[in-house]
């Protein structure tokens, strides 16, 4: 039996005593606000404190910067190059006209001019593309003590360098090991508390239930990551037989939503310890989990999603039309198959300040583990939310048109670029369709111009 000394004793103690303290602190200001969906407004206060430092560490960097000549931020801007917003033929005609006498409408045959079309928009592409560049991370205008959001991170000054050291011994040594605390309590939360739910008869009380679950145990991960979100227009959240879909930024955006609504996810069946959180979760809701031979199958996927919004009793299905993660600069092309079953469509739009932590997944890049790393030693993750009225497809419209109308609503509302690309362009190449397409353009001009001057 081993005896300890009395400095060992007291170590263990006072080991003991903090633990208890922090374990209390955790309970009363984090979980039992968390069940209770309330604040004290301490992360509001704690935003507010980043800010003003924030803007001094800004200042002092930009002053530090001029003295010494460095260029602090990155030489760009999205208005890199002007582009006019106009059409091929009138471009072309324009080429022709101050390069030579000849017209389009009498020389419908090719020039040799015409390719200085082509090449100018070629070049324009390379230099300003306005796809490729949704899927980094934006360069931020004033500096926020992470190193990762300046591409040109250098010393400055000796106030700044410890103010920027004290602020990785903060995010590194406190609030990560409280996040990961909180991050672990939800999740075990989640699963203990919807497999126990899971055994209880179906009824009202196991639905309420296994509604105050979830929504408990997403409010504490939301808390894992100091996420600060502001909620507009409550009164437009989804309701049970529609769909609930969003502009997609990160897999974060699922607590995000899910802490201020009740909702039925959709997503593929996972091994590991995403598939015993999937297991336990399909326990105590009606989520729509695919296996993966059945992802692929349009007609199925479509099949099961028919079948869950025709039961108006059903929670509201939560879907990323995107398909993958976009910077949160833009929304990109949505996919048509959740806008063909005939449902009603609630659109949220999700919008971050990149000030505080970049919430953007870059998954060519990071893994998921070093995503989360990087998201739990940020400041905090600030967003807004806007649910916008319910909106159904018209009786002229066919689903991708109204897909695109839903992707311009949320656009508008969250500040964000509507582009027409889709965003499995991350992981592929350009389709040969969009090549043919100009090529049509232009052949058609050419054609078309040669049969007007025929029948004339």
């Amino acid at each position: 039996m081993f005896l300890l000394l009395p400095f060992d004793s007291l170590i263990v103690n006072l080991l003991g005593i903090s633990l208890t303290v922090l374990f209390t602190l955790l309970l009363v200001f984090i979980i039992v606000p968390a069940i209770f969906g309330v604040s004290f407004g301490i992360r509001k206060l704690y935003m507010k404190t980043l800010l003003k430092i924030f803007a001094w560490a800004t200042l002092r960097m930009e002053r530090g910067a001029k003295e010494k000549n460095h260029q602090l931020y990155k030489p760009y801007t999205n208005g890199i190059i002007a582009k006019d917003s106009t059409s091929l033929e009138e471009e072309i005609k324009e080429i022709r006209r101050s390069g030579s006498s000849k017209a389009l409408d009498n020389t419908p045959e090719f020039e040799l001019s015409d390719i200085f079309y082509f090449c100018r928009k070629g070049m324009e592409t390379i230099m300003d593309d306005e796809v490729t560049k949704r899927f980094s991370a934006e360069e931020l205008e004033s500096w926020n003590l992470l190193s990762r959001t300046n591409y040109n991170f250098q010393y400055i000054s000796l106030r700044l360098t410890i103010l920027w050291g004290l602020g990785v011994l903060i995010r590194y040594c406190f609030l990560l090991p409280l996040r990961i605390a909180l991050a672990f309590t939800g999740i075990s939360l989640l699963v203990v508390g919807t497999t126990v739910v899971g055994y209880l008869p179906n009824g009202r009380f196991k639905e309420f239930l296994s509604k105050h679950v979830h929504l408990m145990c997403y409010r504490i991960c939301v808390r894992a990551l100091t996420a600060i979100i502001t909620y507009h227009d409550r009164k437009n959240r989804p309701r049970n037989g529609g769909i609930c879909v969003a502009n997609h930024t990160s897999p974060i955006d699922v607590i995000i939503l899910a802490s201020d609504g009740y909702y039925a996810m959709v997503g593929q069946v996972h091994g590991g310890l995403m598939g015993v959180i999937q297991r336990a979760m399909v326990k105590s809701c009606p989520h729509v989990w695919f296996e993966r031979s059945e992802v692929k199958d349009r007609h199925l996927v479509a099949k099961r999603l028919t079948e869950h919004v025709q039961d108006k009793s059903k929670l509201p299905i939560l879907i990323f039309p995107e398909g993958t993660c976009i910077n949160n600069t833009s929304v990109m092309m949505f996919k048509k198959g959740s806008f063909e079953i005939g449902a009603t469509v609630y659109p949220v739009a999700i919008k971050y300040d990149p000030q505080f932590g970049d919430a953007f997944w870059n998954s060519s890049k990071y893994g998921m583990v070093t995503y989360l790393l990087r998201m739990m030693t940020s400041w905090a993750i600030v967003c807004s939310v806007w649910y916008l009225p319910p909106m159904t497809r018209e009786k002229d419209e066919d689903a991708v048109q109204f897909a695109n109308r839903v992707k311009s609503a949320i656009a508008r509302q969250g500040g964000l670029v509507d582009l027409l690309w889709d965003g499995g362009l991350k992981r592929e190449k350009v389709k040969d369709t969009f090549k043919e397409e100009q090529q049509k353009l232009y052949s058609k001009m050419i054609v078309g111009n040669h049969e007007d001057r025929s029948r004339s």
